[in-house]
């Protein structure tokens, strides 16, 4: 009998794909939407943008235990180019944001993370 774990040949998680896809997309220097992004990773309804919703929150965890800029900054809204209220709060959690979403002083701050978001995981191999 083998001693390896079943999961260790399985497919890549939900989570590692959007990190896969969002990495793609920091190299073009983009963003993409909601739909977009669940789309990407062939989430299936229902739920889709709560499902990829709580999917960035887990590589947000991820990104500030390593110290690196929040890759989840790529996903944003079609109406107005900005992540949505839970990235906000997901980052203030972090000790990340301090400000109240959607005001002057956010939209500063998202515009300063996507920047570094596209620099970092465009070239982060991992």
């Amino acid at each position: 009998m083998s001693s390896q774990s079943p999961l260790s040949d399985a497919a890549p998680s939900p989570r590692q794909r959007l990190r896969a896809n969002l990495r793609m997309v920091a190299a073009l220097g983009a963003t993409m939407t909601y739909h977009e992004a669940a789309s990407a990773i062939d989430l299936a309804p229902p739920h889709v943008i709560h499902s990829v919703t709580s999917l960035l929150e887990e590589l947000m965890d991820e990104d500030a235990a390593l110290g690196h800029p929040f890759i989840a900054a790529l996903v944003v809204s079609r109406v107005d180019g900005l992540p949505g209220l839970g990235f906000f709060e997901t980052a203030a959690r972090l000790g990340r944001f301090a400000g109240e979403p959607w005001s002057a002083e956010a939209m500063a701050w998202h515009a300063a993370e996507l920047a570094l978001a596209h620099a970092f995981h465009a070239e982060d191999p991992a």
